[in-house]
């Protein structure tokens, strides 16, 4: 049974990964393919080059905080990462056929949190590191609102007197680097998410009685249990790897939502929304903080919009996504919660 459940785990972390590439790095595009600086197809091997080169740059604390840093290491186990799994795969498949861009972040941790909430109540809970997580969920949209509406506005002003045309063929340029810049953050912090889940699962996994010895030898070649805990640097590129072809794939309902159903993008907008969502999630990343890139983006979104005006954002929209947001960490733990009970 174990073995069933370590192996399933292992195919639903790939494709939470691939749908993370749909809904998240979708983020990444959005703008610059409604602001017409490159093809979708282009667009999307942009993102998802950039996504994958976030793995010879930045460090594991991510994934690091999402294996140890939110429930007592000690109550982790096969079980719990497999409910864990199916909980947050459910909401971010549902959320993404909708078109609506959510949080993995927050699915990920509502369905890790789920399983220990249900059987241990707020005892098995890293309770500091909750808490820093929920701050950052809500601080990071608000941030990314309020940079977003005064960078654009610094360019608003500086540029007052430019020609359009001028500007708009600049700013397309600067977007290459803007969008490239976001899509590294977005592989920084979300892969990550997934890898340490997947490193915790196969450090259980190789301790535990339940395995037989032969199981144990196709784990090891992914993970070395004379290491103790660590990140495997195959697992890292495997996820990296599948985030990069989910991005390919492309949410093209995400992208559409983000990219023209909130506010309409030009490319001057466009460059402060991703300058200041990279900004977010580079930060946020470099101090092993998990936090949502579809919530930067769209806040950094809402920002550069609120400079023509409140009546120039779909505020339709902008609330169906709020409640998205809202639900995304109860729905997985009440998910992986209730299975957990079942199975175990």
């Amino acid at each position: 049974m174990l073995a069933f459940i370590v192996a399933a785990s292992l195919v639903l972390a790939l494709l939470i990964t691939f749908l993370n590439g749909m809904n998240d790095a979708a983020d990444a595009v959005s703008c610059i393919i409604t602001s017409r600086v490159l093809s979708p197809f282009k667009a999307v091997l942009w993102a998802a080059f950039w996504g994958f080169m976030a793995y010879f740059i930045f460090n594991s604390h991510v994934a690091e905080t999402m294996s140890q840093g939110l429930v007592d290491a000690q109550y982790i186990n096969p079980y719990v990462v497999f409910c864990a799994l199916v909980g947050a795969t459910s909401w971010i498949w549902i959320c993404t056929w909708l078109g609506l861009p959510i949080s993995s972040s927050q699915a990920l941790i509502g369905g890790i949190i789920g399983p220990i909430l249900f059987s241990l109540g707020s005892e098995g809970l890293v309770l500091d590191g909750v808490f820093l997580v929920i701050l950052f969920m809500i601080l990071t949209p608000v941030i990314g609102m309020i940079l977003g509406f005064f960078m654009q506005c610094l360019i608003m002003r500086i540029f007052k007197n430019h020609n359009k045309k001028k500007l708009d063929k600049g700013f397309k340029r600067l977007q290459l680097v803007s969008s490239a810049a976001f899509s590294l953050g977005h592989g920084a912090n979300d892969a990550q998410k997934t890898i340490g889940l997947v490193s915790i699962m196969l450090f259980t996994s190789m301790q535990s009685p339940e395995i037989t010895d032969n199981f144990k030898n196709i784990l090891g070649l992914f993970f070395d249990a004379e290491k103790g805990y660590h990140v495997p640097q195959i697992v890292a590129v495997i996820c990296y790897l599948m985030m990069a072809l989910g991005t390919l794939v492309g949410g093209k309902n995400v992208i559409k939502t983000t990219g023209s159903g909130i506010v309409k993008i030009t490319p001057d907008k466009g460059f402060c929304a991703e300058t200041v969502g990279a900004t977010t999630v580079i930060g946020c990343s470099l101090f092993g903080i998990p936090v949502s890139t579809s919530h930067s983006i769209v806040g950094s979104i809402i920002g550069v919009g609120l400079t023509n005006g409140v009546k120039s954002i779909s505020w339709g929209t902008a609330k169906s996504i709020l409640w998205a947001w809202l639900l995304t960490i109860p729905a997985p733990l009440l998910i992986s919660g209730l299975l957990y009970s079942v199975i175990r």
